[in-house]
């Protein structure tokens, strides 16, 4: 630790070379430990998106629409992450970046791992919520981590590559729904019972992750700073602050509204993707004559596919936003990706029809989560040392009070349109036009980047 240590308050690199060439050992492990969590975090989250249906089908008694219930669960789950990125962000400007995150990892894996034994559906979501709290918490951390640690040279690779990597979790998790639903078909373990042994596989690396993030250290800028702001009355993770300032208040509401563009496109709509696919899958397999006891399995092996095939186009697409940020600025980058991500939206949706329109899910998912590196890159530079983690979280999160609404929005649009549909055909056609209509969403983050400022070259700012 002692090789580590000695390089961590290095903050200076060359303007030449790669973003990562001056990077020291603690950089990379800090930017390891920091990626790891942020990866299993989005591993146990697609988890959840790709257990969902099973879950619910197996926890409600009939009839009783797991669709609707799906909803109501994810903006269950979202309501927490909210709570608990506010919560975590604001104790993390506090006491520390990396006692936080490690705390919040903790919850978070412990929590998905208890969803594997719900009984009902209420204390599901309870479970659901309460992983929330520590999901929601570690994005601001992790990106504050990142950016008061790393040379400022680096921080908009390494940010841009931490989002990024949220994909690999995600495809893990789509790796894992394709191993239970094989095992399933083939009744190696019980049929419907998949999304349990999901909920327990999400919960074992994050939980590993907590022995490696002890051995952090907290970033010596916050450190000093903190030290700096204690002799002058600096309120470190004061929302009184980061509000009451117009400095600062402004790039925090104004963040808020560019990042629950983004969390409604992506949770409300891009994320019932499975349902769609399960749908369309469940259809053809059964036109194929596969027999009704082995087309569980395979719908839960299709859907797997699909999270892995959107989730390398999300990994593409997050890359190619953080080369666009870097090179024509952060709002250009936002412009194109929110016009990408609603084009994309809508042509998934509308157009998707089997296996052979799988690559659909790759362009959808990187327009998406293309918003997401920016969001990572971006809302750092908006606020000082005593409120990055403070201020990163409240866009991120706060956003997601507002989120919670849209599986909530996509269900009441879905059930307006099928009223009168009295064909399996009608409500696919009903589910299409509802996602296709929310999709309108993104438009909102394309108006308020006018009103935002530009920060590419600049430093971080200060108090």
């Amino acid at each position: 630790m002692a090789d580590l240590s000695r390089s961590k308050s290095s903050t200076h690199a060359s303007a030449d070379g790669p973003w990562y060439r001056d990077l020291t050992p603690y950089h990379w492990f800090v930017f390891t430990v920091a990626s790891l969590a942020w990866l299993f975090d989005c591993l146990d989250q697609q988890l959840f998106l790709l257990a969902r249906g099973s879950a619910m089908k197996a926890l409600l008694p009939a009839g009783m629409d797991p669709i609707t219930y799906g909803g109501y669960a994810t903006s269950i789950f979202v309501a927490g992450w909210a709570t608990g990125g506010l919560i975590f962000g604001s104790l993390g400007d506090r006491y520390g970046r990396a006692k936080m995150l490690t705390l919040t990892v903790l919850i978070y894996s412990v929590c998905t791992g208890l969803s594997a034994f719900s009984k009902g559906w209420i204390d599901f979501a309870l479970f659901r919520f309460l992983t929330g709290l520590g999901v929601g918490g570690v994005f601001g951390l992790a990106v504050a981590l990142v950016a008061d640690t790393l040379p400022d040279r680096s921080r908009t690779g390494a940010l841009g590559l931490l989002q990024a990597l949220s994909a690999v979790g995600n495809v893990m998790a789509g790796i894992v729904s394709m191993t239970l639903g094989h095992l399933e078909s083939i009744k190696a373990i019980q049929p419907g019972m998949a999304w349990k042994y999901m909920f327990l596989v999400g919960a074992i690396p994050a939980f590993l992750c907590v022995f490696i993030q002890i051995r952090l250290k907290e970033p010596e800028k916050w450190v000093k700073a903190r030290e700096a702001g204690r002799a002058v009355g600096v309120k470190f993770g004061s929302y009184a602050s980061l509000l009451g300032n117009p400095r600062w208040r402004k790039p925090a509401l104004l963040g808020m509204v560019l990042c629950v563009s983004g969390v409604i496109g992506l949770w409300g709509i891009g994320f019932f993707s499975p349902e769609l696919v399960g749908d369309v899958m469940a259809r053809s397999l059964e036109a194929e004559g596969v027999p009704a006891d082995q087309i569980a399995g395979r719908k839960t092996f299709w859907i797997g596919v699909n999270s892995i095939v959107q989730n390398l186009g999300a990994f593409v697409g997050m890359l190619l936003f953080t080369r666009f940020a870097q090179s024509m600025g952060r709002k250009r980058a936002f412009a194109i990706a929110f016009v990408a991500a609603m084009v994309a939206t809508v042509g998934y949706f509308q157009l998707f029809n089997g296996r052979n329109d799988i690559w659909m899910s790759a362009v959808m998912g990187g327009c998406q989560l293309a918003l997401f590196a920016g969001f990572a890159i971006y809302l750092p530079e908006l606020f000082p040392t005593s409120l990055r983690s403070t201020g990163t979280s409240f866009c991120y999160n706060v956003g997601r009070f507002f989120a919670a609404s849209g599986p909530f929005t996509l269900g009441s649009l879905q059930a307006a349109l099928k009223a009168n549909a009295t064909t399996p055909e009608a409500k696919l056609i009903a589910f299409r036009n509802a996602c296709s209509y929310m999709s309108v969403i993104f438009l909102l983050g394309l108006v308020v980047l006018a009103f935002l400022p530009e920060t590419k070259g600049r430093p971080l700012p200060e108090d």
